[in-house]
């Protein structure tokens, strides 16, 4: 993104923008928002900033720095603060639903194919290109937050402590990050330097002429505190999990696959610091070895169709339901694509549901203290940590990749290769990820062709 002064800059605020026009704009961002949180966050940086100055350069990093401190997807929070702060608490709902539909309904479809045709050799060629893609992506995953988060001693000894907690002794994920939290909370008051947070992605601060939310536009009435709103949207986001939950258990039992998927992505929605790879552990934990919803090498296979469509990659969480619904049979025999359909829907409304309540509940507080946020330190912490279980996830998913049949059986030379040159072509060239995914998917579909 360019930083360049511009030689002009406009001289009056845009005038009011209309809830529909707004609604264009969030479904429109529903369909382009490729990327991962970076590319997002930056997607909104040029419109909503730089071309269409519905807000300001500092009122939109004091919202994204709020919601980098929350765990959730921050680039769909984003959204929703932004939608909240123009257009009350519907403006939120329709900004954040939409930055999620979109792939909600493309992941259904998706993941129809990809259990329908899996088998079918052009398909699964394609997929045996993907899979060592997705794991140098994940490499490059833990290198990238690494190079954010590592700054010091004290971050790469939590980092390698968190690896070896889970890797060695399998430590559940919701342990180490309640465990990083405490050391950023206790070390912090020792070495405050230590743990400071960077963050915004990157973004730099620049101006571009007045906006219409602009740096001391008053905050509108209905984004001031009051405790009754706080108790309000505590109370309806509280009423809608257990009311769901309630339908759940009546139709599923508390033992039904829908009713524990419910149960297992809502605590995964709670501990999403540090983006989607962060909690890929903790789902792969939970969904292949707990509940054997789906195996090792179809989560990869998910994670692969999550970087292919837009909206935030935590909703690969859709395919891992889609594939528990379909496999669990959770509709019957006789109705596989709408059980599918169902548990993607139900996982979905569970992972996101606290994202909203979060802006809609805090939102106010936050207008109410900018730059007075000072609760960075724990966030520091769990972030070193993820890179450490970041990395384990990769190793996971070499193990799968190269030794498809576990260390007894052969080496695939040909995976490495894929692998090899993926992470390359990261590394050193820095390509992007659709790019990436089709030269390796029909790599992978030559080489099944030539290698059967």
């Amino acid at each position: 993104m360019s930083t360049t002064p511009r030689s002009t800059e406009p001289q009056t605020a845009p005038s009011a923008v209309s809830f529909a026009e707004a609604f264009r704009f969030w479904l429109k961002l529903g369909f382009i928002s490729f990327g991962g949180p970076a590319g997002q966050i930056a997607i909104m940086h040029t419109e909503l900033v730089e071309r269409r100055r519905w807000i300001s350069e500092q009122r939109f990093l004091h919202a994204l720095n709020y919601c980098m401190l929350l765990p959730g997807p921050e680039a769909q929070q984003l959204a929703i603060y932004i939608g909240w702060l123009m257009h009350r608490t519907w403006g939120g709902i329709v900004a954040g639903a939409l930055f999620v539909l979109p792939s909600l309904f493309i992941l259904i479809a998706l993941s129809w194919i990809y259990l329908r045709f899996g088998d079918v050799p052009l398909v699964a060629g394609l997929f045996y290109g993907l899979k060592p893609a997705v794991t140098a992506l994940v490499l490059h995953a833990a290198h990238r937050i690494g190079t954010r988060a590592l700054k010091n001693r004290w971050m790469w000894g939590i980092a390698a402590a968190s690896f070896v907690a889970i890797f060695a002794f399998d430590t559940p994920f919701p342990a180490i990050v309640l465990a990083a939290a405490l050391v950023g909370h206790f070390g912090a008051k020792r070495w405050p330097s230590v743990f400071a947070l960077g963050g915004g992605h990157g973004i730099a601060k620049q101006d571009y002429g007045p906006a219409l939310i602009d740096d001391h536009t008053p905050t509108p009435a209905h984004a001031r505190f009051s405790r009754s709103h706080l108790a309000k949207v505590l109370a309806v986001g509280l009423g809608l999990w257990l009311l769901a939950m309630a339908l759940l258990v009546a139709f599923n039992g508390l033992q039904g696959t829908l009713t524990l998927m419910s149960w297992f992505f809502t605590k995964a929605a709670l501990l999403t610091f540090g983006g989607a790879y962060a909690v890929l552990p903790y789902v792969y934990q939970g969904a292949v070895e707990t509940h054997q919803w789906l195996s090792g090498p179809q989560m990869i296979d998910g994670l692969a169709l999550g970087e292919t469509t837009p909206g935030p990659l935590i909703m690969v969480v859709a395919f891992v339901g889609f594939v528990g619904g379909w496999l669990k049979e959770v509709l019957g025999p006789d109705a596989l694509f709408a059980g599918g359909a169902v548990a993607a829907t139900v996982v979905t409304f569970f992972t996101f549901l606290p994202s909203f309540v979060f802006i809609l509940a805090g939102g106010p507080l936050v207008e109410a203290t900018h730059g007075k946020l000072g609760f960075t330190a724990p966030l520091s912490a769990i972030t070193a940590a993820v890179v450490g279980v970041i990395l384990n996830l990769a190793m996971f998913f070499m193990y799968h990749v190269l030794w498809p049949q576990g260390f007894g059986g052969r080496f695939d030379a040909v995976s490495a290769a894929i692998a090899l040159a993926a992470a390359v072509a990261l590394f050193r060239f820095k390509v992007g990820v659709m790019p990436l995914l089709g030269a390796c998917a029909v790599a992978g579909l030559v080489a099944s062709q030539l290698f059967p």
